[in-house]
C-alpha cells in the first residue's frame, strides 16, 4: 500500500523526533523516503545552508533505513531516500510536492520551528490534515523522549473506529502498517459506545415509554453495546485471515475522551483513526472527536483523510 514516504523538517530538533520513526517503516515497509524543507523567499538567502542540512540528513537516515533492511532481508532492494528543498508558502507547497511526486504517506512533527519559522498544529499541519489526500503521520514533539519508537518493548495500533464506512477507510492501513517486517504491530480495534442524551422533562420521547429512563439507558447501552461487538468481530476476522494479531475492546462514554484515557495507559501505542465519519450520534470528525484526541494525547497518530 505505502511506497514512497514525505518526511517534513525545518532544521530543527523538534522537528527531528520524526528520525526513529522514519527509519522503522521505511527500513520495514521497504519505502522509498523524500526528506523535505520549505523555506521562504524572504529566507533564500539561507538556501545553501538549507541544501547542505536536508541532504546530509537524507544520507544519514539512508543509511540506517538500509541498515535495518539489510538486517532483516539481505537481497532487499535499498530503499531510495533523498534530500529535496522548495521555496514558497509552507503547506501550499508541501501539498503540491506530495501530489506531484505521488507521495502516499507524509510524516510531520506536530510542532517545529526555525527561528521565526513554525509548524503548530492549527497552522500548517492543520492545513495539511485537512488538505491532503494522504495519510499522514503525526509525532507529538513534546512526547516522552525517553524510549524512542525504534526501541519500544512492544507496539500495538490502536483504530477507533464507528461502524461507519467512513471510519473504516483506515483498516487498509492498518493492516499495512501492521504488517512490518521484523517488528509486528499488535492491532487493537476500538469502538465507544455513546449514552442516549438525556432528553428534556417534557420531552415528547418520554410520552408512553413503558421503561424509566435509567433502564431506557441501560438497554440502549446493552443494545449498542452487542452491535459494536458485532461489528468487531467482522473486522477481527478480515485481520486474522491475514496473520495480524488484532483484538477489540469496547467501552462507553465520550468518544474522544475515552479513546485519549486509553492511550494514555498504552504508551506504546500509535493511534490510527479518520479525520472524518459519523454514525448517528457517534463522530469520528477532524474538529471534533479526531482534534480532541490529537490535542489529548501524546502518543502518535496516522490520520486517514477519506475521499
Amino acid at each position: 500500500m505505502y511506497k514512497k514516504m514525505l518526511v517534513l523538517l525545518d532544521g530543527s530538533q523538534l522537528a527531528e523526533i520524526v528520525f526513529p520513526y522514519v527509519k522503522e517503516l521505511a527500513g520495514r515497509l521497504d519505502l522509498d523516503v523524500i526528506m523535505l524543507h520549505v523555506y521562504s523567499q524572504a529566507m533564500s538567502g539561507f538556501a545553501p545552508m538549507y541544501k547542505n542540512y536536508i541532504e546530509s540528513t537524507a544520507r544519514n537516515i539512508g543509511m540506517q533505513i538500509n541498515q535495518i533492511q539489510s538486517s532483516i532481508s539481505p537481497t532487499a532492494k535499498p530503499a531510495e531516500v533523498r534530500g529535496e528543498l522548495v521555496m514558497g508558502y509552507h503547506a501550499d507547497a508541501i501539498l503540491r510536492f506530495a501530489e506531484d511526486n505521488n507521495v502516499d504517506l507524509i510524516m510531520m512533527a506536530s510542532h517545529g520551528r526555525s527561528g521565526t519559522q513554525r509548524w503548530t498544529i492549527g497552522s500548517v499541519a492543520d492545513k495539511i490534515l485537512r488538505a491532503t489526500k494522504v495519510p499522514v503521520w503525526l509525532v507529538h514533539a513534546d512526547t516522552d523522549k525517553s524510549i524512542p519508537f525504534d526501541q519500544w518493548p512492544s507496539r500495538s495500533l490502536l483504530v477507533p473506529l464507528s461502524g461507519s464506512d467512513v471510519s473504516a477507510v483506515v483498516i487498509p492501513h492498518a493492516k499495512a502498517l501492521a504488517k512490518q517486517k521484523g517488528a509486528p504491530m499488535e492491532v487493537v480495534l476500538m469502538e465507544v459506545v455513546e449514552p442516549p442524551i438525556t432528553p428534556s422533562y417534557y420531552s415528547p420521547e418520554l410520552t408512553g415509554m413503558p421503561l424509566n429512563w435509567g433502564q431506557f439507558v441501560e438497554q440502549e447501552i446493552a443494545r449498542s453495546k452487542n452491535a459494536a461487538r458485532g461489528y468487531l468481530t467482522s473486522i477481527e476476522n478480515e485481520f486474522r485471515n491475514e496473520g495480524i494479531n488484532v483484538s477489540s475492546v469496547i467501552l462507553t462514554g465520550t468518544p474522544a475522551e475515552e479513546i485519549a484515557t486509553y492511550a494514555g495507559k498504552n504508551p506504546y501505542t500509535v493511534i490510527v483513526m479518520a479525520t472524518h465519519g459519523r454514525t448517528g450520534l457517534s463522530r469520528l470528525v477532524y474538529g471534533s472527536v479526531a482534534q480532541s484526541v490529537l490535542y489529548g494525547v501524546t502518543n502518535p497518530m496516522v490520520l486517514v483523510r477519506p475521499q
